[in-house]
Parts: structure tokens; sequence; C-alpha cells
């Protein structure tokens, strides 16, 4: 049997060496074709007339675009260029990764099925992975002149397997101690690298950078040396950067940087140590030098490198500010403006040159960040959600200035984590107790959030011609959010240092903050350029909410004045909304869309009629009644007798407008008020009434009725007479 596989075997080799043989000849034809089709072209050239007698297709379409457009072009195509090799890379190469790990999981499980019938020792196991691991990165030296993307592959797989391998003979066989599995972990690494860069092969420096990230893991054995680790991994860094530099290849700093960030915020948290803050300090430079690898070698910053710069910024801070805040050490700002000093340096080297473009607005924009960020921690902030609420600002900023849709798609993620984190911040007022007002962590970070919102809400402001749907959808939903975020961070400030007065007086100041905080949007509504759509959602709202503060509100506070529970200036506070109300009503609306829709002049009528109802009601209830007990009759007769009259003249006077107006929806709301009228005098109110009351209702109700169908017809016979002098006068031209 193991000698028919070893023919077999042989056999694979010499139709693999011949099929070999026959493609490196195949390689060679077609080279010589192609470059016997270069020469041809290169003759056709010369014969080629210079001048043109058309324009290219592509010139034509150029030529046709706008800037806007032809940029949306231009970062689509840069985008293909950057994802493109990516997934040339996987349809070319997909079958050796597979096999690399399909062959790691047959040794492992060959030395398995070894293990199981005790056919080796646990020396020979490591020894037989340790050379399996050597046998693959010696065929990959191998191959690298004909198949370099295949040997790298190959080669990769071989340090994975020696990394394993330590990592197994440490943890399950205990063959050599932790120091020596560093050692050798960190030996492994070296020469993966030195490989990698001998090579000049960027997939194969990947593999080493995974394996010297991980391999601290592999080792671990609970005790958790965060200083040796992290001398550690400053080390690899360092080679990271001068490979980066030497190379130019920018995907090892990513890798390099997402894996110290996520070791640093785990030993941030799981042990606070002040120690930790020199070694953000060490990363910080590491990665800031990265980062402005471009700047410093072509003048120019790439939309990556910006992202760069953003987020070593941030996560340095989170971090050092984090340890700072749980030492209970000060200042905290040290290290915002520390970094806003070094962005302010190449700011002000960027001003002495005179460059006014993009790594100018960059640096500008991040220096303001951070000194923002570092005055509002320092005023005891909540760190998370602060930072975070910059930097979308930030981000939000690098995006209008740059047009770069990378920015974009990062500000609309990290925005909803920013609601996230203040929402998780306005719990705190639930179990808060002797807040000062205004100035007090919950809400200087909500005034953080709040500012940063508000500056979003300007960027946004500036629009470029030419939006896509999707994109005005986003802005829109944007402004709708930003707005409740602002409002909610007011509304909760206020409610907690009025939470021991009673209910209704908190409900009435909620209210009446909501009411005065549309009217406010709705008063400078040129200046934040509010939408149409929004302008009239925001008029809606405001008159409904006008409903609700007049019924619920208004008769709460009454009730509670009449009870003796509340003084009566509470009342003079509530009926401070009729002054945003009259306001909207004479000129705001007159200069809006908000007639449009005949559905308005249905809302305004029942805003009117619900406050002139109400307010009347309360007014005659403050001034008659002393008691619980005077209040339900002083309430029914009301209802019965004076509510028809009210409703009465109204419907007459929303009559009168719609025939002097023509707005014939004002007409269809009086005749409606007044059915109901009917109906409620009919059906409910002369049952409840005495015969004096009934006798008076009636005959007010009639007059009333009679007067109101003889004003109808006489504007009707008006309106007719208009009509047909106007007709007549019109033939009269005509003849």
């Amino acid at each position: 049997m193991y000698i028919l596989i070893i023919i077999l075997f042989i056999i694979i080799i010499i139709l693999f060496s011949s099929l070999n043989k026959r493609i490196r000849n195949l390689e060679n034809e077609i080279a010589k074709i192609r470059a016997e089709k270069s020469e041809k072209s290169k003759d056709e050239i010369k014969d080629f007339p210079e001048k043109k007698w058309f324009p290219l297709e592509e010139e034509i379409f150029e030529s046709d675009l706008n800037p806007s457009e032809t940029k949306d072009i231009e970062e689509e195509e840069e985008h293909k260029i950057r994802i493109s090799p990516i997934f040339e890379f996987l349809r070319q190469n997909s079958l050796a990764i597979a096999g690399i790990f399909t062959l790691v999981l047959g040794i492992g499980y060959f030395v398995k099925y070894a293990i199981d019938n005790n056919w080796i020792g646990e020396v020979s196991r490591a020894a037989i992975g340790f050379a399996a691991g050597a046998a693959m990165i010696g065929i990959g030296h191998f191959l690298r002149k004909n198949y370099t993307v295949f040997a790298s592959i190959i080669t990769g797989g071989g340090i994975a397997i020696l990394y394993f391998t330590t990592t197994i003979a440490f943890r399950e066989y205990h063959l050599f101690s932790q120091n020596i599995a560093f050692f050798m972990t960190c030996l492994i690494t070296l020469i993966s690298i030195w490989l990698s860069y001998y090579y000049k092969s960027e997939i194969l420096i990947v593999f080493s950078l995974f394996g010297g990230f991980l391999a601290p893991l592999m080792i671990s054995n609970g005790e958790g040396n965060y200083p040796f680790l992290f001398t550690y991994i400053t080390v690899i860094n360092l080679g990271m950067l001068v490979i980066a530099f030497l190379k130019k290849w920018k995907s090892i700093g990513w890798i390099a940087f997402i894996f110290t960030s996520i070791y640093l915020f785990y030993w941030t948290v799981t042990k606070t140590d002040i120690i930790a803050v020199f070694f953000y300090m060490v990363s910080y430079i590491i990665f800031y030098v990265f980062a402005l690898q471009n700047y410093f070698t072509q003048k120019k910053l790439l939309p990556m490198d910006i992202l760069m710069l953003v987020l070593v910024n941030f996560t340095a801070i989170i971090g050092t500010v984090f340890i700072f805040k749980q030492l209970q050490y000060d200042p905290i700002l040290v290290f915002p403006l520390a970094f806003a000093l070094l962005n302010g340096f190449l700011l002000y080297r960027e001003h002495q040159e005179k460059n006014f473009g993009t790594a100018h607005s960059i640096f500008s924009g991040i220096a303001v960040s951070l000194i923002t960020v570092g005055f509002a921690l320092q005023f005891s902030t909540h760190l998370i959600t602060t930072v975070w609420a910059i930097e979308a600002t930030l981000l939000l900023f690098i995006w209008k200035k740059t047009g770069l849709r990378v920015f974009r798609i990062f500000f609309y993620i990290l925005f909803p984590l920013v609601i996230i984190a203040q929402m998780m911040t306005w719990v705190e007022y639930v179990d808060a107790k002797n807040l000062n007002i205004i100035f007090n962590p919950i809400f200087l970070t909500s005034s953080v959030t709040v500012f940063s919102t508000f500056i979003n809400l300007i960027l946004l402001r500036k629009k470029p011609e030419k939006t896509a749907p999707e994109n005005s959808f986003f802005e829109n939903l944007f402004a709708v959010v930003s707005y409740t975020v602002i409002y909610l961070a007011l509304l909760l400030e206020i409610i907690y240092h009025i939470s021991e007065k009673p209910l209704i007086i908190i409900f009435g100041t909620a209210m009446l903050f909501s009411l005065y905080y549309i009217f406010t949007i709705l008063l400078f509504r040129r200046k934040l350029e509010i939408g149409q759509m929004l302008e009239t959602g925001l008029l809606y709202s405001f008159l409904s909410l006008i409903i609700l503060d007049v019924i619920i509100a208004g008769s709460g506070i009454m009730t509670d004045i009449i009870m003796s529970k509340i003084a009566h200036d509470y009342y003079f506070i509530y009926g401070l909304y009729l002054i945003p109300l009259l306001y909207t009503i004479l000129k705001i609306l007159p200069e809006s869309d908000f007639f449009k829709i005949p559905l308005s002049y249905w809302l305004l009528a029942a805003v009117a009629v619900t406050a002139v109802s109400m307010e009347i009601f309360h007014m005659y209830m403050l001034i008659f009644s002393e008691n619980s007990e005077e209040m339900e009759k002083l309430q029914e007769y009301f209802t019965l007798l004076h509510l028809p009259i009210i409703w009465t003249i109204l419907a007459s006077f929303f009559i009168y407008k719609g025939l002097k107006t023509n707005a014939h929806e004002y007409g269809k709301a009086g005749f409606a008020l007044l059915g109901i009228t009917i109906i409620k005098l009919y059906f409910y109110d002369v049952w409840k009434m005495d015969n004096v009351s009934r006798i008076i209702a009636f005959i007010i109700l009639g007059i009333i009725l009679l007067l109101s169908s003889f004003l109808f017809q006489r504007l009707k016979n008006i309106v007719t007479t208009m009509v047909e002098k106007k007709d007549a006068f019109d033939e009269n031209n005509i003849k």
C-alpha cells in the first residue's frame, strides 16, 4: 500500500514537471507575440496623421460633465483601482490560499492521528511541526523567482505552522518555559519580517505581523506582564514603520494600529496603570509618523492618511484621559493640548509656506477639535460621548473640505454611536442627586453634543449643487435627529431641576419649552435653511402641541389652582404660549407653504376652537369656582350653556372667513362645527338642562343661526352681483 502511494506521488511529480515545462514554453511564445504586436502598434502610430478630425468619445463625455460629476466619477475610478487588486488577488490565488489551509489542517490531523496511536512522543510531535514549517518556507524560497505570489503564500503557511507549533509545545506539552517560548516567537517574527523584506513581499509581511501580534496570546499564561508585552509590541511597530517607509506598504501600518489599539485598550480597562500612558505616547508618535509618510515625501495627504490622523489622535485621548480620570490625576486637558500643539505646529508650517489646501484644513480641524475636547473633558464631561461627538464633527468637516466619500461613510457610522452614548449619559439623570444647574457632568456633556451637532447642521447647509436622492434622505434624517438631540438635551436638564414640583407643573413646563423650541426654529428657518417638508412638519407639530397644551396642561393647572395646590402665577406663565401662537398665525403661516395642504385649514380651525373654548372655560372656572364641589357644577353648566354659544360664534366666523377669502376649507370647517354643536344640543344638552336654561339656549342659538344665514345670503348676493358685473364688462370689451 505504501509503495503504491510512493509510486503515485512520483508519477504526479513527473506529470507536474512536464506540465510546468509546457506552460513555461507557452508563456515564452505569448511574450514574443506581445513584443511583435507592440512594435507593430508603434509603427502604426508613427504613420497615423497627427491632426484629429473628430474628438474621442471620452473627451466628449468628460466635457459634458460638470465639475462635481467629474469628481464623483474620478472618486469611483479611484475606488475601483484600490479595490480591484484585492478581488483580483483573491480570484487568482483562491486555490492557493485554500490549499495552504487544507495542507495545514492535513498536517494537523496527521499529527493528531499519530498522537492518538502513540506513534510519536511530545518532543517528536513538536519536531515534526517545526520541520514541516521549515520545509514549507524552503519550498517558498525555491519557487520565489517564477511564482512570487504563490511562494509568498507558501512561506506564510510555513510561518503559521511555526507559530502554532511553538504555542502547542509551550501550552500543551510544556517542553520549554514561557521566556524561551517568547524568544522563539520573537525569532520567528524577525525571520518572517526579514524574509518579507528580502522577497519584497507585502503578503508575507502581513502574515508576519499577524503572527507577531498574536504570539503573546499564544504563549500567555494569564499573568499579564503588560510592560514587557508593550515593549515587544513597540519593537514590532518600529520595525513596521521602517519597512513602511522603505517599501511604502500602507496595509501593515493599519494592521499594526488595530492590534496595538486593542491591546492598549484592554490593558487600560482591565488594569489601569500610569505606565500605559508612556506606551500611548510612543504609539501615538509611531503611527502619527506613519500617517504623515506621504505628507513628508510627496507633500500631500491621502484619504486613508487623514483617517489615520483622526483615529490616532482620538484613540490616544480616550486612553490617556481615561487613565487620568481613573487614577484622579490632573489636569486632564494636558494630552489634548499636547496633541493640539503638534497639529498646530504642522498647521503653522503650512501657513508659513502659504499652502491653504487639504493639509491646512485637516490640521486646523484636528487642532480645534482637540482643544475643544480638552476643555470639555477638563469640566468633567463624559469621555466617550464627548470624544465621539467632536470626532464626528471633524469627520464631517473633512468630508466637506475634501469631498471624499470615505469620511461621509465614517461620519454616518459614528454619529449614531454618538446618539447612543448621549442617551446612556441622559439615563444618569434618573439616579443623579444634587446636580448643579448647567455646570454638571451630564449637561456639560450634552452641551458638547449640542454644540457639535449645531456645527454639523451648519456644515450640512453647504450642499453641492447636485445631490443624490439617497444623500438628501440621509441629510434630512440627520437634520431631524440633530434638532431632536438638541431639544432633549435642554429639556431633560430643565425637567431634572424641577422634578420636585407637582406633575402638572413639570408637564406644563415641558410643553411650554417644546412650543418655544419649535417656534425658535421656525423664527430662524431661513437662516437655518429649513426645507419645505421639514418646515411644514414643524408647523403641524407646533399646532398639535398647542391643542395638547391647552387641553391637558391648561386644565390641570386650573384645577390645581382652584384646589390651592399651586399659586395663581403659574397660570400666567402657562399663558405665555399665546405669544408664539399669535406670531405664527399672523406672520409665519402666511409666508410658508402651510396652506397648500387642505388639511392645514382644518388643523388651524381646530387650534382656534380649542384655544378659545378652553381659555374661556379656564377663566370662567377661576373666577366663579372656589372648591371641588363647585367645579363639577360650574363645569357642567358651562358645557351645557356657554360652550354651544362659543362654538356657534366660531362656526359663523369660519363660514364668513371662507366666503370672504375664498378659502372654502374654512367654510367647511365652520359648517362641520355648526353640525357638531347642533348634534350636541339635541342629543346631549337638552337632557341635562332645566327648562329656563333650555329656553335661553334655544333662543340664543336660533338668533345666531338666523344671523349667520342672513350674513351668508348677503355675501352670496354680493358675490353674485360682482360676477355679473365682471361678465358684462368682459362682453363690452369684446364688442
